[in-house]
């Protein structure tokens, strides 16, 4: 019988970016072992699941974004045995399992693109991707005008003249999803997962998969490279995607009849409007998306509300539920984001992170929390340029929205790095340099510390999955003050986060059942959230 409850409506998912979460061998990179043994950690935080960073076979040009084998495990995180310990470790615990599939492009080493530089220009090997004749006198030029994402030209010149197409790296060629062998494919990989018992997939580049059937040149190359939110619209958000979800959709749901067990589809969809959002989350395509409006909005009352009301406008109307996040393992992390300045324990963006995650974790849908948010760690800014990995530096030269510091290795315990990340062999090293301030944020201080923003989010959590007002659901606005946003939820749960600086009178009076700061009876600090039952 199929259950009528929709688990993932609700839930709240840790992201788990592998390389960085604990270190069970020693070679200073996290692995599959080491988010084994996690999961208690995470069972007692009270998360209902966990997706994983790519962990499959790469040469590791972008951290596992560039595929060789989408069937597979890198040597670097463990093998299929370590990774189905994890899934069986998972199901005793309750935690949901998601994988992060790439779909719109893999690694320049994968064996189909061999396949494609050996092959003839026209051959069914190359229509796989997207091979192309140059422009200008003998091609020497790209077919068209578009840039990369991580900088650069979107296309490379192979020895017998053609060119590839890669919206970010050389090293990651996109797929061609015209040619119907990449859609087969894809089923093969996805049935593979399931198969292994994965409780669904985050889809990277949800938006990107098709690309304008003629290539043709942008209007404005320069700007569609600029952001991820600015993106060349002949590249992304092509109508086709959609067939592809809605075929990924019945392929879940095959499963689903069989033993009544939802899989889930949430997507990375950068698109301009809420309501373009909203398209890719219809009953036949996606089940969530991502919502990264809540993530860019500014630290300012009516900007989240407009971001807030459009969302539940357009996507909570489609019958999915807005899919909150306010960090990722590609954005600067929240306590520097919203600290003035952006430097580490900024005072005022800790505690605007703090007010920030009640107000996620108070609105209706589901939210997806980055490891380390639950810490507070602070962007780590100062890495000397030879440490630096991300591929946006490589390309650029520039420091511009690299993102080595968000993904320094998490901070388990101890005085000094590596913080008990990587194991007791000597000399070990995490992949990434931890600051020394690190020791401030180690999970085991911040288990002992009530007043830590691992206690704020695990009881934010338990409050979220005790009350029947919280998680799915409807949000009613209430009247409040400039610099005050406030709202109930269900029957007489009220949330309200003080924007401002200036202590301002709270929306209900009593004590609030919780709250992101020190909170008096009848007032709200600034760069404050607290929840009330006003029964």
């Amino acid at each position: 019988m199929l259950s009528r409850y929709h688990w993932w409506r609700d839930a709240v998912i840790y992201q788990v970016y592998v390389r960085s979460f604990l270190d069970s061998t020693g070679d200073g990179v996290g692995d599959l072992a080491g988010v084994r043994a996690g999961l208690p950690y995470l069972k007692k935080l009270g998360v209902d699941g966990i997706w994983l960073s790519p962990f499959y076979p790469s040469p590791q040009h972008d951290h596992g974004y560039d595929v060789a084998d989408y069937c597979g495990v890198d040597p670097l995180f463990g093998d299929l045995a370590e990774f189905d310990l994890l899934m069986a470790a998972a199901r005793r615990l309750g935690i949901k399992v998601l994988l992060d599939i790439v779909p719109n492009h893999c690694s320049s080493e994968h064996p189909w693109f061999r396949e494609a530089l050996a092959g003839a220009p026209g051959s069914p090997a190359r229509a796989r991707f997207h091979f192309a004749d140059g422009q200008g006198p003998q091609g020497a030029e790209p077919p068209n005008n578009w840039h990369a994402m991580f900088g650069g030209p979107a296309w490379t010149r192979v020895a017998d003249g053609q060119w590839y197409l890669h919206m970010f790296t050389p090293e990651q060629p996109d797929w061609n999803w015209r040619d119907p062998e990449v859609a087969a494919e894809f089923d093969r990989v996805l049935r593979f997962w399931l198969d292994r018992g994965v409780d669904g997939f985050r889809i990277d580049v949800a938006a990107g998969l098709y690309k304008h059937p003629e290539l043709p040149d942008s209007d404005d190359p320069e700007a569609d490279a600029r952001t991820r939110d600015s993106v060349n619209p002949l590249a992304w958000n092509q109508p086709e995607v959609h067939e592809v979800w809605r075929r990924w959709r019945a392929l879940c749901e095959e499963y689903t009849a069989r033993d009544g067990r939802e899989r889930l589809l949430v997507g990375e969809v950068s698109v301009p409007t809420a309501r373009e959002h909203a398209l890719y989350v219809r009953p036949d395509e996606l089940h969530q998306a991502f919502f990264f409006d809540l993530l860019g909005a500014s630290w300012d009352a009516d900007a989240f509300r407009k971001v807030i009301s459009e969302a539940m406008q357009d996507i909570a109307g489609t019958g999915s539920t807005v899919t909150w996040v306010l960090n990722n393992h590609d954005q600067v992390r929240t306590v520097t984001r919203y600290g003035e300045p952006a430097t580490e324990g900024s005072g005022l963006g800790a505690a605007r992170a703090r007010a920030a995650a009640l107000l996620m974790l108070a609105l209706p849908g589901a939210a997806y929390i980055y490891q380390g948010e639950e810490l507070g760690l602070p962007e780590v800014v100062d890495l000397p340029d030879d440490v630096l990995t991300d591929p946006i530096f490589r390309r650029t030269g520039s420091r511009a929205r690299i993102r080595d510091g968000c993904r320094v290795p998490l901070p388990w315990s101890g005085q000094a790095s590596p913080f008990g990340f990587t194991s007791g062999v000597e000399g070990a090293k995490p992949w990434l340099p931890q600051p020394d301030y690190f020791a401030e944020y180690a999970t085991d201080r911040a288990l002992a510390d009530t007043r830590s923003f691992w206690h704020l989010y695990r009881d934010g959590l338990q409050l979220r999955s005790s009350l029947p007002q919280l998680g799915d659901g409807t949000l009613q606005w209430l009247d409040s003050p400039p610099g005050v946003l406030a709202f109930t939820r269900g029957d007489g749960l009220v949330c309200a986060v003080n924007f401002g600086t200036a202590p301002t009178p709270a929306p209900v009076s009593g004590t609030p059942l919780l709250s992101s700061g020190p909170v008096t009876p009848g007032v709200l600090p600034g760069s404050t959230a607290a929840w009330w039952l006003d029964l």
